[in-house]
């Protein structure tokens, strides 16, 4: 059964990037016990930039733990040494951390059933240049893009508390679109 391994939140707050004063919440914290799933997301997470993230359909981002050790090698790679080469769960700005479901695995509409709330799967994550900066190197965006380990971000269906540790139930939904198709969708959009 797939589990959360991790929560995290963040306040928005200003950052430099590219030599602008940026505001983001990319830059998430673990949550020690349950936080309140509520229909705009997690009990004090914000988003900086609402016309690209939040909303009802963007209120919780989900990330498998499975790709980070593929960003570690991806940092090495990109010649990052001695900055949190730990790269600690929440570094790809997601909300919930996840063991043993893939984007690979997941459909929009399909249903993440925690025993206290209900998320439901709406749309892959398309990262931007905060993520870039996010990750330390100039191609990361490029790197997701070519991966497909983007995540997926998830509608609150049902509201209730949820934390770390918790094993979770995917109910299929309607199986039109996968994450994964929808993801070379709109990154092919994108690079064209």
């Amino acid at each position: 059964m797939p589990t959360l391994l991790s929560l995290q939140t963040a306040p928005a707050r200003r950052v430099q990037i590219n030599d602008r004063s940026i505001l983001t919440a990319i830059h998430k914290l673990p949550v020690v016990g349950a936080v309140q799933v509520m229909p705009l997301g997690l009990d004090g997470d914000e988003q900086a930039d609402l016309s690209v993230h939040g909303g009802l359909d963007k209120a919780v981002y989900a990330y498998p733990s499975e790709h980070y050790p593929f960003w570690r090698e991806a940092r090495t790679q990109a010649g990052l040494t001695g900055i949190d080469e730990a790269l600690p769960f929440g570094s790809v700005g997601e909300n919930l951390t996840l063991q043993g479901l893939l984007e690979t695995d997941v459909w929009v509409g399909d249903v993440l059933r925690f025993a206290n709330c209900e998320l439901r799967v709406t749309q892959p994550r398309e990262p931007c240049y905060k993520f870039n900066a996010a990750m330390g190197f100039n191609a990361a965006v490029k790197t997701m893009a070519q991966s497909g380990f983007c995540g997926f971000y998830l509608a609150v269906d049902q509201t209730g508390p949820v934390g770390a540790g918790e094993s979770f139930e995917l109910v299929p939904g309607p199986r039109r679109l996968s994450i994964i198709e929808s993801f070379k969708a709109k990154m092919f959009k994108h690079m064209r």
